[in-house]
């Protein structure tokens, strides 16, 4: 039988003791001054962003369940940069978190399916992905079809960004907005038996900013079988208050995802006289403290 991803998310949430995942975005302009030293081309860079990533998954690992690495940050570095993706995606791997690859990758059947091998297919790639649901049934059905053999994936819904309201807003006449279309197809796409784990969550998940509270309580009604990943903590100027819209009163249905507010905590006054490591572990346990309080009964 196959390891439903959901199952084994939420084990990890349960032996961490709290829902949150920390976004790798490694901006090379804002790593520390050692790491930026040496010469200055696409291969240097990838190196310093590969050891400054590895480096602080050490650190916040013993802390927190799952982890997102932004491959957008390591693509401008082309073939070393990419290399330097995955070697991240190992190294957080062999440290036993759950790895949430935010790709956000989506186009029509024949596309999705080379993009889903790239992105799914085989040990050396991420447990899940992000994934643009706007190509609909047939531009989902390939990640699908890899979280039936134990994968993942995340369709984003209602993203954090304030211009999404433009765009996912829009209603047809029916007063059903956008991203609530989008979310009866992710429910209905996630429904199907070989997706669904033993706690009634499914594999296909769902992308629900926490700066949208009042949208998140709706989308929860109508997406009872997904986990939410939750942008906008921190950061981006959402609460764990707001964040606690997208769970069920048990606790569970969501992980919430902080990014900048962690790994470059070293930059901000309370933490400016720390180690850089020291700094983003202590923001780390700061972030899990203050989702498990707002959202574990």
């Amino acid at each position: 039988m196959v390891d439903n991803f959901s199952d084994r998310l939420l084990a990890a949430i349960r032996d961490k003791g709290s829902p949150v995942c920390v976004g790798v975005d490694p901006v090379y302009e804002r790593l520390p001054d050692e790491l930026r030293s040496g010469k200055d081309t696409p291969a240097a860079r990838a190196e310093a962003i590969r050891e400054y990533s590895c480096r602080l998954l050490d650190v916040i690992a013993p802390i927190v369940p799952a982890v997102k690495p932004q491959i957008a940050y390591f693509e401008p570095y082309r073939e070393s940069g990419i290399k330097a993706y995955y070697d991240v995606v190992a190294h957080a791997r062999g440290l036993g978190l759950v790895v949430i690859g935010d790709v956000k990758r989506g186009d029509i059947g024949p596309t999705a399916s080379a993009y889903a091998a790239a992105h799914l297919d085989g040990p050396d790639t991420p447990d899940a992905v992000t994934v643009n649901g706007y190509f609909g049934a047939d531009g989902l059905k390939p990640f699908a079809d890899n979280a039936a053999r134990g994968k993942g994936l995340f369709v984003l819904v209602r993203t954090s960004n304030p211009s999404a309201a433009g765009v996912q807003d829009f209603s047809d006449g029916s007063d059903t907005p956008f991203y609530e279309h989008m979310a009866r197809l992710v429910a209905r796409f996630g429904q199907e038996d070989a997706l669904v784990g033993q706690h009634g969550y499914s594999a296909v998940g769902a992308v629900v900013g926490a700066t949208w509270p009042d949208e998140a309580r709706r989308l929860r009604e109508v997406m009872p079988q997904q986990i939410f990943l939750v942008p906008g903590y921190g950061a981006q100027g959402a609460t764990a208050k707001d964040c606690a819209a997208s769970f069920k009163e048990d606790g569970t249905g969501a992980i919430v995802n902080a990014s900048r507010s962690v790994i470059f905590a070293y930059r901000e006054d309370k933490y400016k006289d720390l180690d850089w490591l020291e700094a983003v572990r202590r923001a780390a346990i700061a972030f899990a403290e203050d989702i498990r309080k707002a959202v574990i009964p």
